[in-house]
């Protein structure tokens, strides 16, 4: 496990986007400004390592808002997605990659 810097409150441990108040912990690290990531561990393609879920403010549902994912064995660009982390409209993760962008290779 490798604790980084949680990337939906960029390490300052409140709400991003004072929705709750501007005191509000984040609601992905607890306040900390930091999150725990399994290694070996990719960039989150779906939010493209903010943490934060593309066209909303919510966290990433793909990688948590972390802005990591954790990926094992050989990385090849997804060929369902071609790396992008979505299909269509970039509202939802890639059914086949599940937004890392990157599948294991056979």
């Amino acid at each position: 496990m490798s604790e980084i810097t949680c990337a939906f409150c960029k390490g300052r441990g409140t709400d991003p986007f004072n929705l709750l108040s501007k005191l509000a912990a984040c609601q992905v690290c607890g306040g900390t400004g930091k999150v725990k990531v399994e290694e070996p561990m990719v960039e989150c393609a779906f939010c493209k390592g903010s943490g934060v879920h593309p066209h909303s403010r919510l966290n990433c549902s793909a990688c948590k808002g972390k802005g990591s994912v954790t990926h094992r064995g050989t990385k090849e660009e997804c060929p369902n997605c071609g790396g992008a982390g979505y299909k269509v409209d970039g509202n939802l993760p890639c059914s086949e990659c599940r937004g890392k962008g990157v599948v294991r290779k056979i």
